[in-house]
């Protein structure tokens, strides 16, 4: 079994030092869904919610999530993101939400583009809650993951 990164010799919660990695391109990718009724759906398509436009506000919520991750996740590190992309997309039965994000450093981004996907659906979720009791989020999950050298 692999040792946690995140404790120390004793098992205390410690942040991980990344100074002696290789600065690199790193990009991950991330969805969720959220199942919504019918109902709720005709009225975001039709874009009849009283909160506004949910899809875009869901997509700028992400947006904004990713670029908080450090401050809402403890022991992440601060990282300079070059790119954040949050995309909801209406589905037959509710909302999909995909992210990608990417930086140039040390450490990875997985956890933004996590981030990114959780808080949009919860947007989402906060947006119809008044018309739609039925709401389930589902399947918030990393698809990809990749680390590239940078040349020079």
């Amino acid at each position: 079994m692999e040792k946690l990164t995140h404790t120390d010799s004793e098992g205390n919660a410690r942040m991980v030092d990344v100074g002696d990695k290789t600065i690199q391109l790193r990009i991950a990718k991330a969805s969720g869904t959220i199942s919504l009724s019918r109902d709720t759906l005709n009225l975001i398509r039709q874009n009849l919610m009283k909160k506004g436009d949910v899809l875009t506000v869901a997509e700028i919520a992400g947006i904004q999530a990713a670029k908080r991750t450090a401050e809402l996740i403890p022991l992440c590190h601060n990282i300079a993101l070059s790119k954040v992309l949050v995309k909801a997309a209406l589905l037959e039965d509710g909302v999909s939400i995909q992210s990608e994000v990417r930086c140039t450093g040390i450490t990875g981004v997985e956890m933004e583009a996590l981030t990114a996907v959780s808080v949009g659906l919860l947007t989402i979720y906060d947006m119809c809650k008044a018309v739609d009791k039925t709401m389930v989020i589902r399947a918030i999950k990393l698809v990809e993951k990749t680390k590239t050298n940078i040349p020079g």
